[in-house]
């Protein structure tokens, strides 16, 4: 009986090892491809920099997962008008914590991947919020701002956004 109650056990451990190591850990992450810094302090996240064009601010994340009781903030200063956000990293962005941005901007998120907005999930941005699963955002001028790596076109421009671009193979 002991031999049986052992083994159980360490199945057990085992099981419970491999859940834990496959549930989503809450990061948000740069990329390093736009000059987007996150400073990580618990579950809360300062998002700084990134790249400024006009009045435009373009930031590239590998992951974007918030938990519940943690936060986002994008320290914006507060004469930017958009916040065009893009994850890269392929994964799942979970978010169950507070969105932050400074002044009245537009806060754009985007995630080829998915998003899930848990019940704890808020925003506290002046203005409007589009999150979506487009491959990219087509501005007037012709460039996109793509979360799909290995578009070698250019990323950044000063022109109004005219439509989220979905890929051949949307679902």
């Amino acid at each position: 009986m002991k031999v049986n109650f052992a083994a159980l056990s360490v199945l057990g451990v085992i099981c419970i090892s491999a859940v834990y190591n496959n549930g989503v850990h809450a990061q948000v992450t740069s990329d390093n491809t736009l000059k987007t810094v996150v400073e990580a302090s618990n579950n809360s996240y300062a998002i700084k920099d990134g790249t400024r064009v006009g009045k435009n601010l373009f930031h590239s994340f590998s992951q974007f997962s918030i938990p519940s009781g943690g936060s986002a903030s994008f320290n914006n200063d507060t004469d930017i008008q958009n916040i065009f956000s893009r994850v890269t990293g392929g994964n799942i962005s979970n978010i169950d914590g507070a969105i932050n941005a400074n002044g009245s901007a537009n806060l754009f998120l985007l995630n080829p991947a998915g998003m899930i907005f848990g019940k704890n999930a808020s925003l506290n941005i002046g203005g409007s919020f589009i999150g979506t699963t487009a491959n990219s955002i087509k501005f007037a001028d012709g460039t996109e701002f793509s979360a799909v790596q290995g578009v070698d076109k250019p990323l950044l421009t000063m022109t109004v956004p005219i439509g989220l671009q979905m890929g051949k193979d949307s679902g």
